[in-house]
């Protein structure tokens, strides 16, 4: 009885230790894919979402957006968007009126290597920190980076 229980209990442990392993590796959304995990390619697929609709408000307004709230009927930016919480991220978004620019920076709520920072603006490259808060002298993100 004891040697079954022994098995059983080595058994559950690889099982569970397969399991977290195989949630650990991300599997890419797309050839080139440069986000390390899967909250990575939802912080990037908010900034690209983002730049669309400040681009779209432009072009209908001759002026960038101020405010989130002003950009969730812009393209596919919806009012859930406006929620600055973003799961394991928070957005912080500033905008320039003077300039007619904006910045929007992905900050992970926990540094790691597969929660990286991210920033962009009205130039639209998409910028990565892996240390401290993404900025506009930060490197640019590259596919399979």
């Amino acid at each position: 009885m004891t040697t079954k229980r022994a098995f059983l209990g080595a058994f559950c442990t690889l099982l569970i230790a397969a399991l977290v392993s195989a949630q650990a590796v991300y599997q890419p959304k797309y050839k080139g894919d440069p986000a390390r995990s899967d909250s990575e390619a939802l912080a990037i697929a908010y900034i690209k979402t983002f730049s669309r609709a400040q681009h779209a408000y432009k072009k209908k307004n001759q002026h960038y957006a101020t405010s989130l709230l002003e950009l969730r009927k812009t393209g596919s930016f919806t009012p859930r968007m406006v929620n600055t919480d973003r799961g394991d991220y928070t957005v912080k978004f500033k905008a320039h009126k003077d300039k007619d620019t904006f910045e929007i920076t992905m900050v992970p709520k926990q540094f790691a290597p597969d929660h990286r920072s991210f920033f962009s603006d009205e130039e639209g490259k998409i910028r990565v920190d892996e240390q401290k808060e993404a900025d506009d002298s930060s490197p640019i993100l590259k596919a399979d980076q």
